[in-house]
């Protein structure tokens, strides 16, 4: 088994050789990782790969060879949901007509006091039904089916975009600022936003001023040094990362890659569909290293440009509620946070990389809007332009 995950790292180009690979084996016979998913890819990366600038790569190698293998820990009880209650063996297909026809549950509040009165109450395994925790039917809980107001359970993936909580297990890629296919535009579109100065040592030639110097000085050379230029401007960028947004990775690194190269000095920070009271750097601790919101806006000062990278999609609950967010309790709307950050930061935008021409039916879309009025912008060349020329006035 081993032999093939160290094939297909060694496919995605991580630089690992049999003495790492016999490192490893040797870890786990020494039982330094048992029966764990966590602890055996924690051991394995450390093992297999030697340099952080791997870590994407060896994230994508485990992936691809271990997709579908994670658990889910308990939710509401010690009662688990047993595996075979969620195996997906077909997949429906709804009408409209059908997907009219169904009534949702009545509010976040019911669709959690009904989830948990049903883990209690289920005994076997459904497919098809409208009422118990199953697949492919029009109950509120389950996968492969249809309600327009749901728990998403153990489905992988987002269908129809209506899930209001989404339980599983979510494991987010950090992006990869070395892509450069096809971002030479949106570094063009990008320096818009400069604001050049000289810092730091004089490590740069004036040859004007050295010029000036050696004929002032009778054509002896004297040499003169300045700083380096660098683009002055402070940027914080957030991006929205998993669920909807997967469609839209390739695009996100390469505005990354962009910005990293665009931009001396930029923090990066992600969240999942709203800004809450937190956002994390890395996705492999986005559960154990969070930053608050509060302390992001005590350390970088009004002076910084502010970029929302997200498509805005969610349920209007995630952004209007008390407890809203798909993965954690939130003790106030991310509506709040949102307008924390728009009231601390004069120059805030929000990049959307779904086009503008979709945006008139998403509920969520508009309320994220009408936090940023007339600062949300299409993740195209001439949305990114006007983006960077609002935020540099």
């Amino acid at each position: 088994m081993l032999i093939d995950f160290f094939q297909t790292v060694r496919k995605y180009r991580v630089p690992c050789s049999i003495r790492e690979y016999l490192d490893l084996v040797n870890a786990l016979q020494q039982h330094l990782a048992f029966a764990d998913m966590d602890d055996f890819y924690q051991l394995a990366r450390l093992c297999l790969v030697k340099d952080e600038r791997h870590f994407d790569k060896f994230d994508k190698a485990f992936a691809e060879y271990f997709r579908g293998i994670e658990s889910l820990d308990d939710l509401f009880s010690p009662k688990a949901i047993p595996e075979d209650w969620m195996r997906s063996e077909f997949e429906r297909m709804f009408t409209p007509e059908e997907m009219a026809q169904i009534e949702a549950m009545g509010g976040l509040d019911k669709l959690m006091e009904t989830l948990k009165q049903r883990l209690e109450e289920q005994e076997k395994r459904h497919r098809g039904g409208n009422k118990m925790v199953g697949t492919g039917g029009t109950s509120p809980f389950g996968a492969d089916g249809y309600n327009p107001e749901g728990v998403r359970i153990e489905q992988g993936r987002s269908r129809h975009k209506k899930a209001v909580k989404v339980w599983e297990q979510r494991n987010y890629r950090n992006l990869d600022d070395s892509v450069e296919l096809g971002i030479r535009n949106i570094k063009v579109a990008m320096r818009r936003l400069r604001k050049f100065a000289r810092q730091g040592a004089a490590e740069e030639l004036d040859l004007d001023d050295t010029i000036s110097a050696t004929a002032n000085n009778a054509g002896y050379l004297d040499i003169k040094m300045v700083p380096e230029r660098h683009n002055a401007v402070k940027v914080l960028l957030f991006f929205d990362i998993g669920g909807t947004m997967d469609p839209f990775v390739r695009i996100c690194e390469e505005l990354f890659s962009a910005a990293r190269s665009e931009f001396k000095h930029m923090e990066t920070f992600y969240f999942h569909n709203c800004l809450y009271e937190s956002v994390w750097k890395d996705n492999i601790r986005r559960t154990t290293q969070k930053t608050s919101v509060w302390d992001i806006m005590r350390k970088y000062g009004p002076d910084y440009k502010v970029i929302f990278v997200g498509d805005a999609m969610m349920a209007p609950y995630e952004i209007t509620h008390v407890g809203g967010s798909v993965e954690h309790w939130n003790d106030e709307p991310g509506q709040v946070w949102l307008r924390r950050m728009a009231d601390h930061y004069p120059k805030i935008a929000w990049l959307n990389p779904v086009p503008d021409t979709q945006w008139g039916w998403s509920t969520s879309l508009d309320l994220i809007r009408s936090v940023f009025p007339e600062r949300m912008y299409p993740l195209t060349l001439t949305g990114l332009e006007s983006a960077m020329k609002m935020l540099s006035k």
